[in-house]
């Protein structure tokens, strides 16, 4: 497997976050965790890029294990995270935040690269460089989010939560972005509440509830779940 946390447990002081998590990412593949909101789904992407430390088990990216690797040098080997409620920095244009997503980088024709990708992916965007931040739309901002995620050239983008606060017609112009981006062979594992998006892009899903993973398949195997029925696709 392309990226790996093997068993993996989580504690904030004495309380259980995570507990024997096993999640495996293809390279080139979509991946979805879906759970309700506290069920510990974050503090996996927080974990596979270093911001939390792992009490038990391994994680294991291209076939090196990095739990000692600083969050910088996970990034630098190209896993990235675009958090939930984007983080943006709101007082500062459109372009800049792009900007500060190549921050790890030094490949000046990879950067220019990567800018023109994120802008023909989202034009919006291109329309609205010198723009603040924080004068977009929701769905804009969620866009911006991304690009600057993609701005530090991903191998694997964590995606948490994407489809917070936005109108449906948004979610679904996020579910053809992820599209796009697996397109180019970018592996992605996504975070998400909404069934409905995550089982739309991902070929594996795992289901987590309270800490642990209670079901793992092909996405038609989840969907097809009278448990994942009844919780999130309201069947």
């Amino acid at each position: 497997m392309f990226a790996e946390l093997r068993n993996i447990s989580v504690y904030y002081n004495k309380s259980m976050a995570i507990k024997d998590v096993t999640i495996n990412v293809p390279e080139a593949g979509v991946v979805s965790i879906i759970g309700a909101n506290g069920a510990g789904k974050s503090t996996i992407l927080k974990s596979l890029l270093g911001m939390v430390p792992i009490r038990e088990g391994e994680i294991v990216f291209d076939g090196e294990s990095i739990g000692d690797l600083e969050t910088a040098e996970r990034v630098k080997k190209g896993i990235v995270l675009v958090p939930e409620g984007r983080q943006l920095f709101p007082y500062l244009p459109v372009i800049t935040n792009l900007k500060l997503g190549a921050t790890v980088r030094r490949d000046r024709a990879g950067i220019a690269e990567s800018m023109e990708y994120v802008l023909q992916l989202f034009p919006r965007l291109k329309e609205r460089l010198k723009q603040n931040a924080g004068t977009l739309s929701g769905g804009e901002q969620q866009m911006l989010a991304i690009g600057r995620g993609l701005m530090a050239n991903p191998r694997l983008l964590c995606l948490d939560e994407p489809s917070v606060g936005l109108a449906p017609i948004v979610v679904e112009q996020v579910g053809e972005v992820i599209q796009d981006i697996n397109g180019r062979g970018i592996s992605v594992l996504l975070v998400e509440q909404n069934a409905h998006l995550a089982l739309g892009v991902c070929q594996t899903g795992y289901v987590l509830e309270v800490g642990r993973v209670v079901m793992e398949g092909d996405r038609e195997t989840i969907r097809c779940s009278e448990i994942v029925r009844k919780a999130y696709l309201g069947g």
